[in-house]
């Protein structure tokens, strides 16, 4: 009975180190051919929270409590053909390894875009856009600790 705990503490181990994160994607692809990556960094973040408020189209919109709460943005941009399958396949994988839930799918003319979140009713960890487009596969990865009510509140002004 112990040997078989252990081998199964063992899997567990092992499984959860071959998964991916955004940070993991990032690494993997932001040094290939034709590839165009941003990382942010939460030092970054912790520099823009302490700007004033940031316009937006005509009001007023005030990022700060998300911007502070963020601890990592990670953008890929792929024209390469050849990477392109294999990052969205990567990025599907690490969607379905998680506890993430599909918020939005739009398909227009050969154009798919996907946006995941997950959290729960108060925080959103993790946000995740994957877009195809032809010869083109963007990713994008942003992770904190952020207060859905402050990001319901975001989503509101800039609407209006």
């Amino acid at each position: 009975m112990k040997r078989l705990f252990l081998l199964a503490a063992m899997l567990l181990v092992t499984i959860s180190s071959f998964a991916q994160d955004g940070k993991s994607i990032y690494q993997k692809y932001s040094d290939s051919e034709d590839i165009s990556a941003v990382y942010v960094s939460p030092a970054m973040f912790k520099l823009i929270g302490k700007l004033p408020d940031i316009e937006m189209n005509s009001g007023e919109v005030n990022f700060y409590p998300i911007i502070k709460s963020l601890t990592g943005l990670y953008i890929i941009n792929s024209s390469n053909k050849n990477i392109n399958a294999q990052l969205y396949a990567d990025v599907e994988k690490f969607i379905k390894s998680g506890r993430y839930e599909l918020l939005m799918e739009a398909k227009d003319s050969g154009e798919t875009v996907k946006m995941y979140t997950v959290g729960n009713d108060t925080v959103v960890n993790s946000f995740v856009m994957v877009a195809r487009d032809g010869d083109e596969t963007t990713f994008i990865c942003i992770d904190g600790n952020m207060n859905r009510t402050d990001m319901e509140k975001l989503l509101a002004e800039s609407i209006n």
